[in-house]
Parts: structure tokens; sequence; C-alpha cells
């Protein structure tokens, strides 16, 4: 008799087992993609923390964009994966049909090109636009964008930020570049005069590289950009059903909420960045 029970318990937790495997199994997964080098929206660390994401090839991924990620599929009862993919790399592994990403969290702005290969969510972030230049520089003065006339200046590859220095007349426009570590250290070591940055990723640069400095210019003296280019938006596949669940997700994220984590992103950023 006790024989019996035993067998029978056995298999009790063996379907139990089977149970919880198939539970864990079910449940969906958000592949989401950024650079992971873009603080501080993203970037990669090397040492977990409540807040970092592991990734799949080692190392951690935080920052505003993770944040954010982990609060979405938190709310829609999946699991949140970081695919660390290049900026140029990021709409193609959306769009290829490979499944690698299900969506694009890393500070992209719903531009109208970009719209008509992804469908975009609200808005999850406003900023506007700046220059980085070395504290000690020429241009650190600068007031308006007619003050920087003869700079060398540059942005990010693939971005409006390359695309808007020619409002700046007499520009110097240098090669655009890979990333914002890329630009940073064109702009420490004198190659360039600026780069063109939003307001958070300035910030992030300035704090981790006291050297550095931003220019903010008055109403009328900076850069005239439309709105959909500040904003940063998610990207998701066209006519995917999750467009719909993460703007529904995304109401429920108050702007308070929004400014507590860009806030709690720039502290924890790694001096690297």
């Amino acid at each position: 008799m006790k024989r019996i029970s035993a067998l029978i318990l056995a298999l009790v937790l063996t379907l139990s087992g089977y149970a919880l495997s198939a539970q864990a199994e079910s449940v969906p997964v958000l592949r989401v993609g950024m650079e992971c080098a873009y603080a501080p929206y993203n970037w990669t660390q090397t040492q977990a923390s409540e807040y970092a994401v592991p990734l799949a090839g080692g190392g951690y991924a935080d920052g505003y964009d993770v944040q954010v990620a982990r609060y979405l599929a938190d709310q829609l009862g999946m699991e949140l994966e970081i695919v660390k993919t290049e900026w140029d790399g990021l709409i193609p592994a959306l769009t290829s049909g490979q499944g690698k990403i299900d969506a694009i969290i890393a500070g992209m702005s719903p531009t109208q090109e970009r719209a008509m290969v992804v469908d975009f969510t609200d808005p999850y972030y406003e900023s506007r636009l700046v220059v980085v230049v070395r504290a000690d520089g020429p241009f650190a003065g600068a007031k308006s964008l007619s003050e920087l006339a003869g700079a060398r200046i540059t942005g990010q590859l693939n971005t409006f930020h390359y695309d808007i220095i020619g409002q700046i007349e007499g520009v110097q426009r240098q090669v655009a570049m890979s990333d914002f570590p890329s630009m940073i250290a064109a702009l420490s070591s004198g190659r360039i005069d600026g780069y063109v940055s939003e307001l958070p990723g300035a910030q992030s640069a300035v704090a981790s590289n006291p050297a550095l400095s931003y220019l903010e210019f008055e109403e009328g003296m900076g850069f005239q950009a439309d709105p959909e280019e500040t904003m940063i938006s998610i990207a998701v596949r066209k006519g995917s059903p999750l467009l719909e669940q993460l703007n529904a997700a995304l109401a429920g994220l108050s702007e308070e909420a929004r400014v507590e984590l860009m806030t709690g992103a720039l502290s924890r950023q790694p001096a690297a960045n």
C-alpha cells in the first residue's frame, strides 16, 4: 500500500512539474531591439542591478528605454528580452519576417520615412535638440545657430540629427558617425567641434565627460524641427496587434512617472557613456 501511495505521489509530482514547465513556456516573450549604446536612453553595463536586464551575449542593459520596456512587458504579462542591435540594423531586424525582434524601443523618432515601413506608437518621450561642444572650445558660448558658422559638426548616421545640420549657415558638416560614443571620442580629441543631440543624450554626455558642454538655444535661434522628429516612439511591424496593446499600456504611464524614469537613468548611467 505504501508503495502504491509513493508511486501515486511520484506521478502527481511529475505531472505537476510538467504543468509548471508548460505554464512557464507559455508565457509570451516581448523581444525588444535597441543599440544599448545611447545613454541615457539605453546602454550596456557589466554589473547586474535591480534595474538592468541580462543580454544574451553577456552583460546587462539599462537606461530609460529599458525601464519603459520593463513596464510595458509587465503590463502585457510578457517576459522581456532585450536584443542588442546596431542602430542601422534595428528596422531590418523588425521587418525581416524572421522574428528577431517584436518592437524597437531605442530613442527612435517616428519620422514619415520610417513610418512607411513600420508602425509607431504614441510618443513615450519628447525632447529638444542641442549641440554638444567642448566646454573650453571656441563655440562654447554660442547662443544661436548663426554663431556656429565654420564649426565642424556631425550627427549620428541615418538620423534626422545629421540632416538638420544643414540649418547651420556656413557649417562644415563632417561625415556622419555610427554611434554617440564615437562622436564623444571625436569631440574630446578635437577632430570635430560639436555634434547634434537630444537634450537627455547631451546631459548624459556632459555628466560623464566634464570637459564637454552643450548649447541650448532660445526660441527662433535654434533648430527648426517637426514635432514628430523630437518625439520618441516605439516601432512595431506594420499591422502588428502589439500597436494597440502598447498604446493602451503607455496611456497608464504618467508624465510624472516618465520624468522619474529618465531622472533615474541619468543618475545611474556608467561613467564611460
